[in-house]
């Protein structure tokens, strides 16, 4: 079973174009064998691909959506519930007892190792609102440096 992460910026430019763009690189991926598509949090993009990818299941139901906690290990039955309504699943990424912004980096880069593919909207020239990389950049690099197969819609 091959697998997709999708990371991308916390804001993006939403276009039509870009839409189907997605839609046709998914349904690609999907060709390719692509059944499970791995998302963070936080971020438009993600958020714009797992409206995608709910649209391609009607059409491919054996595909799943798996939301990846950078927090909260336990959960209560209710969050998971709530989850559920918006991912077919959800589990936690061991990060070591790490919290704040760390915890999303090590989530990011756990998703790029366990994917085949790693579907990004990263954008060289954006920059957030800190001090320090987009956690996007951070994971792009790292998408790199492990010569995963890196799509970029941007």
């Amino acid at each position: 079973m091959l697998s997709c992460c999708v990371i991308g910026h916390r804001r993006i430019e939403i276009s039509e174009q870009l839409k189907n763009n997605i839609k046709e690189i998914i349904y690609n991926l999907i060709n390719k064998g692509v059944s499970k598509f791995l998302f963070g949090s936080k971020s438009e993009f993600v958020d714009l691909c797992n409206e995608i990818v709910i649209d391609i299941q009607k059409e491919f139901p054996n595909v799943q959506r798996i939301y990846v906690r950078a927090e909260y290990p336990i959960i209560s039955d209710e969050y998971y519930k709530y989850l559920k309504t918006l991912y077919d699943d959800s589990y936690y990424y061991d990060s070591k007892k790490i919290s704040g912004k760390l915890s999303y980096i090590k989530r990011n880069e756990f998703l790029v190792r366990v994917s085949d593919y790693c579907l990004f909207y990263f954008k060289d020239s954006y920059q957030p609102n800190t001090k320090t990389k987009s956690g996007t950049r951070l994971a792009y690099d790292y998408a790199t440096k492990k010569r995963k197969a890196i799509i970029n819609v941007c």
